[in-house]
């Protein structure tokens, strides 16, 4: 089996279903009316987002990015909607956990991250959302991040990366990987499967440590600045360490 053919292999295996019958959609429905009634009419909408609309989801680590828009006109600060979920979502039976932007539940089996943001217009997917480590807020565009991953076409390299990193227990948020991924690779390079997912794992060694990645729709906000310097470091040091790999199973499984 060639390297190509062993990830292919992979990818065909961690496939996730995210047409509108998935069973990870069902987590939606359920959760809707519950959200409704938090929010009340200062409720946009509800809808997928993340890995899940990227197509960059792997079946081993199935989870659903739930966006939660809250109107324009809504009058509490950032902090106050993110504890006010949190805290409406622990009294009605959920064991709730804070993360950075977004707070994580398991429904149904499933890991859930809730992302509450208010819109900051009625003429644009522009949203504010509270970032919980750095105490602040930032603006964000689940939109453009989904159209930018997807005009990259490089969610298979970005699934095989997000498996590596699942399965070395790295902190390496997902949408920084998206990023870094997306960096290392030009679009139009042409290369194999395996030359891609090498070429970023050298990226990773050699420029994780100095690489400034932003947000493509918000340039003010430096994604890379949310990992601390030995949290980089441990990157750098695992790809390196998967760089001297003498077969594909020691990297990926």
């Amino acid at each position: 089996m060639t390297p190509d053919e062993y990830l292919n292999t992979i990818l065909v295996r961690e496939t996730v279903n995210t047409g509108p019958y998935s069973p990870v959609r069902g987590v939606q429905a359920s959760l809707y009316p519950l959200i409704q009634r938090w929010a009340g009419n200062r409720l946009v909408d509800v809808h997928p987002s993340g890995s899940f609309m990227k197509g960059t989801a792997n079946l081993s680590g199935t989870d659903i990015d739930l966006f939660v828009s809250l109107s324009d006109q809504t009058t509490e600060a950032l902090k106050q909607i993110y504890d006010k979920l949190f805290n409406f979502m622990k009294e009605n039976g959920y064991s709730p956990s804070r993360q950075n932007v977004s707070i994580n539940l398991r429904v149904s089996g499933y890991s859930v991250d809730l992302v509450p943001a208010k819109r900051q217009n009625s003429y644009s997917d522009d949203h504010s959302l509270y970032r919980r480590r750095a105490d602040t807020w930032t603006k964000t565009n689940v939109v453009s991040h989904i159209n930018h991953v997807i005009a990259s076409s490089r969610q298979k390299e970005i699934r095989i990366l997000k498996l590596w990193r699942d399965q070395k227990h790295l902190d390496f948020p997902s949408f920084f990987l998206e990023l870094v991924v997306i960096e290392a690779l030009p679009w139009h390079m042409s290369e194999t499967l395996s030359g891609n997912v090498w070429r970023v794992l050298e990226y990773i060694k050699t420029h994780i440590a100095s690489a400034r990645i932003v947000d493509p729709a918000n340039t003010s906000n430096i994604v890379s600045a949310e990992l601390s310097p030995a949290d980089k470091q441990k990157l750098s040091t695992a790809a390196a360490t998967a760089l001297r790999a003498s077969t594909w199973g020691d990297i990926v499984l």
